[in-house]
């Protein structure tokens, strides 16, 4: 829907036997009134992992972004998965192929039509960006360097692990492939005290409060419920949920609002324990913190773009 409008969408809904349509309200109106009336719709990027799926979504005119992110494996948080089966390796992580590498000369097309896209996914350094710009992209989407700077939200003593670790050549991201609630690979960056380490993930007491990744699902009465594969598994099955999906969940939404301090306290005084995410890709500190040093956000386009004396 447009600004000042109800929102409504299609989807799948789990349990139902077609896709459905859903409207959630309240309408703006009802609160609001005219106030929000003339808002303009925000611009909309999609992230993808390959061409292909942007030529899909720009067929239509109803699902057609104002523009593309192409993002790769090695990018922080979720990641598509491999194309074809599925093969983990040694470690439980997803292995890619060259089927997984996009073929960015595909998305001339669509950069012609006035659509543009940028990559993500180890793109912190200026040579790649001179290479994506190169290759027809508008830009780089970064998230890596920007989180481990001074100006991100990250509690300070998880960036000085990460880029401590990072300088002795002893930090780990894994793309763990069992981690998300979504099923989607999500990267976890491995700290002691954190829900990388399984130990801290088996003391956690499963609770889901936040909600943030809840998928719809239709109740045996034809209701609009919501269920998470992270949340207490005897709740997930009883929502009709497998409780096989449920095994090795983190929860993170508690788990990434820890990460910038905002972690929940419990009963008995306990908080909610972190989990780290970040690109696989952390080369961009031997430029931006060689012994540690603290940089900022300027600091980091300033050497994207060479301003750096």
């Amino acid at each position: 829907s447009g600004a000042g409008r109800g929102a409504a969408g299609r989807g799948d809904v789990g349990g139902a036997r077609r896709v459905q349509s859903v409207e959630i309200g309240p309408r703006p109106e009802r609160v609001s009134g005219d106030v929000y009336a003339g808002l303009r719709r925000p611009d909309v990027l999609a992230i993808v992992s390959l061409p292909v799926l942007a030529s899909y979504l720009a067929r239509d005119e109803t699902t057609r972004p104002d523009g593309f992110v192409i993002e790769t494996h090695g990018a922080g948080g979720h990641s598509a998965p491999p194309r074809g089966a599925l093969k983990l390796d040694a470690d439980g992580d997803p292995v890619y192929g060259p089927r997984d590498v996009p073929d960015l000369a595909k998305m001339a097309p669509l950069r012609d039509q006035g659509i543009p896209f940028w990559l993500a996914g180890g793109t912190a350094h200026p040579e790649r960006l001179a290479a994506a710009r190169a290759a027809g992209a508008a830009g780089v989407q970064i998230g890596s360097a920007f989180a481990l700077s001074e100006d991100s939200g990250m509690a300070a003593e998880l960036r000085d692990q990460v880029k401590s670790r990072a300088r002795e050549g002893s930090l780990t991201v894994r793309n763990d492939a069992a981690a998300s609630p979504t099923s989607f690979p999500f990267k976890v960056v491995a700290l002691p005290g954190t829900l990388s380490e399984p130990s801290v993930q088996a003391d956690r007491r499963r609770v889901c409060d936040l909600g943030y990744l809840r998928t719809p699902y239709r109740t045996p009465k034809g209701a609009l419920g919501y269920r998470c594969a992270a949340e207490p598994a005897a709740a997930f099955a009883r929502k009709g949920g497998d409780t096989a999906q449920a095994e090795g969940k983190v929860c993170l939404c508690n788990g990434l609002l820890a990460t910038v301090g905002l972690g929940s306290r419990r009963p008995g005084g306990t908080v909610e324990p972190p989990v780290v995410t970040l690109g696989q890709d952390l080369g961009f500190l031997t430029d931006l913190s060689p012994r540690g040093e603290p940089y900022s956000a300027v600091d980091v386009v300033d050497w994207l773009t060479g301003a750096v004396s």
